[in-house]
């Protein structure tokens, strides 16, 4: 009985220790935690339109984000988390930007600009309008396989968690489908498809004359040292050779820039160069976030950079769904925040397929489709210009002239030229519980 008393009063010594030295190491972690709970939740309630207790339960339901305790105030269109009662964050929907994660200093934007919008509709057929598409038989369509590929996307999906896929052929819908809850109106998050996004803005400016990607780019801070020598096309290329942790677990440079950082722009352009420029190829959602910041400095003001996107590419190519979210110092965060149905995602797909040309009119230019296509120095043909390649076969059941847009959870739009299609697929898991091989490669085996 004397050695339980002793346990017992060693367990009540010892909880309470390990209790203290994990909050302990976790502490300096509960800023990013309630950031990205805080920033999910404002996202998906005020743009996707779905409910708090959703987003609670499913998509920001995962350690160590499932600590956080959220709120919702939609007079004010917030949404707070803490953990504890403690490092309290705040997100804000501004209608046109989006919902942005406020820094501590500061309880709303500085700015007041905001895009301004020019959607185009037409009675023509999808991709080109929202009208009924036309109704066309493609004998080539095995179409038992093709069914069969979409339906084991879904099944199973407690794990899978596939939310939406859009299967394009010809410019046509030949298979679309969504989980319980989902439909073609419904918003998904794009994540690191937005660096496509931001490339495309790239290749829209050089089609037009107004900027040329071998040149340097113009960083102040870069112009006393060897940084000077990285052009736009390292940075696109992600062959900077800057310092850089791209590592979601922990505090990192990405985790500090995306739930920490008022101005994004300027993380990766803080880092000392390691590689020479061309030399070394390493992610970096820091040098999209500075590209997003060059991007802003060819225009006269706020309200030009804004707008561009919208004017330029979104509304041109009628993806009137898709929304961009800025920091709270105004720029797009061009890593990360990206918002539109499959449908649009499907468009931004289309619109590689035909490289560059949207129904007659030039939006860039078909070299632009090419050098994103085109894999990277140092990157073993897995990289080109912001997007991913399947050119070293990394799916071997999957078309070697494959390149897509990825994004975190398991977010893709391929493009495969071979086979005049586009392939959406939505949702939160990533490949640990999703083949993407298996389903591109099934979806593509489907055209005979």
């Amino acid at each position: 009985m004397t050695r339980l008393k002793q346990a017992f009063k060693l367990l009540l010594i010892l909880i309470p220790a390990g209790i203290a030295i994990l909050f302990y190491l976790n502490y300096p972690k509960l800023d990013l935690i309630t950031g990205y709970s805080s920033k999910s939740n404002c996202s998906c309630t005020y743009i996707a339109g779905r409910p708090e207790a959703y987003t609670d339960s499913v998509d920001n339901n995962f350690s160590p984000v499932d600590l956080a305790a959220d709120k919702v105030q939609r007079t004010e269109q917030t949404a707070t988390a803490a953990v504890f009662g403690m490092k309290e964050r705040t997100a804000k929907y501004y209608p046109g930007l989006g919902c942005v994660l406020l820094p501590d200093s500061i309880s709303e934007l500085p700015f007041g600009e905001r895009p301004q919008r020019s959607p185009r509709t037409s009675p023509q057929p999808y991709p080109y309008g929202d009208g009924p598409q036309k109704d066309t038989l493609f004998p080539e369509v095995d179409r038992e396989l093709l069914a069969a590929t979409v339906k084991e996307a879904f099944e199973d999906n407690a794990m899978k968690k596939t939310r939406a896929v859009l299967v394009l052929y010809k410019n046509q819908i030949i298979a679309e489908a969504y989980a319980p809850g989902f439909d073609s109106t419904s918003l998904h998050l794009g994540w690191s498809m937005t660096k496509s996004i931001t490339s495309t803005l790239y290749g829209i400016l050089d089609y037009q004359g107004k900027i040329d990607i071998s040149s340097p780019a113009p960083v102040p801070s870069w112009q006393n040292d060897e940084r000077r020598k990285i052009t736009y096309n390292h940075l696109l290329q992600m062959s900077s050779g800057l310092a850089w942790e791209e590592d979601y677990t922990r505090i990192s440079d990405v985790t500090q820039m995306l739930f920490k950082a008022e101005d994004m722009s300027q993380a990766q352009a803080e880092k000392e160069l390691l590689y020479p420029p061309g030399s070394h190829y390493y992610y970096s959602s820091g040098t999209s976030n500075l590209l997003s910041g060059l991007l802003r400095n060819t225009f006269d003001d706020l309200q030009g950079y804004l707008d561009f996107p919208y004017h330029d590419l979104i509304d041109r190519i009628g993806m009137s769904s898709m929304i961009l979210e800025t920091d709270a110092s105004g720029n797009y965060v061009g890593s990360s925040y990206s918002w539109a149905t499959a449908r649009d995602w499907g468009k931004f797909g289309l619109l590689y397929l035909h490289k560059g040309d949207w129904n007659g009119e030039r939006i860039f230019s078909e070299d632009w489709a090419r050098y994103v296509s085109t894999p990277a120095s140092d990157s073993e043909g897995i990289y080109g210009g912001h997007f991913w390649l399947n050119a070293s076969g990394v799916m071997p059941d999957v078309p070697r002239d494959t390149y897509y847009a990825d994004g975190y959870q398991g977010q893709r739009v391929y493009i495969v030229p071979s086979k005049d299609m586009v392939i959406v697929r939505l949702g939160l898991t990533n490949g640990d519980h999703f083949d993407f091989n298996a389903f591109a490669g099934g979806i593509t085996a489907a055209i005979k």
